[in-house]
């Protein structure tokens, strides 16, 4: 009885630590990356807030599939014994939203703007219980280029 408590505070612990790291080391990586793309705005807006020419326009889009760590479902499923916000799903959705957003921006290197962005998320996997347990989220919009960026780039 007491290996069998010990195995699975074992696991829950296993569970917190590894899943802490790699979303820690996950959100790293969307910082620096928002870092190098934060000049190249993403806007919702549906027509463009300038009047300046454009070059050329593309519908892009960056998708990316989380899961959620045993740790977090853990807690989770206690919450939803007890009731209300399940906390340990905000992180997931943060993450997989700033990660679409910047695998969009990445297929398009050579925008000046991301137009009209809209998001797509669906749960993909369910877990027992009908919680979550991997979450889909398509980031699109349209790549703007401005002509007198295309035109100044090629006098160079």
């Amino acid at each position: 009885m007491l290996i069998e408590f010990l195995i699975v505070v074992f696991l829950l612990v296993l569970g917190f630590t590894s899943g802490k790291l790699l979303e820690l080391r996950h959100y790293k990586s969307i910082r620096e990356r928002e870092a190098r793309w934060s000049a190249v705005p993403a806007v919702t807006f549906r027509t463009l807030p300038d009047q300046r020419p454009v070059a050329a326009s593309v519908l892009v889009a960056g998708s990316v599939v989380i899961s959620i760590d045993f740790w977090k479902r853990f807690l989770s499923g206690l919450r939803s014994i007890f009731g209300g916000e399940l906390l340990s799903y905000s992180p997931l959705f943060d993450r997989a939203r700033r990660e679409a957003v910047l695998r969009m921006k990445e297929s398009c290197p050579k925008a000046d703007l991301f137009l009209n962005l809209r998001f797509e998320t669906v749960s993909i996997s369910k877990g027992a219980g009908r919680r979550i347990g991997s979450v889909e989220v398509l980031a699109y919009s349209t790549a703007i280029r401005y002509a007198d960026e295309v035109r100044s780039e090629e006098t160079r």
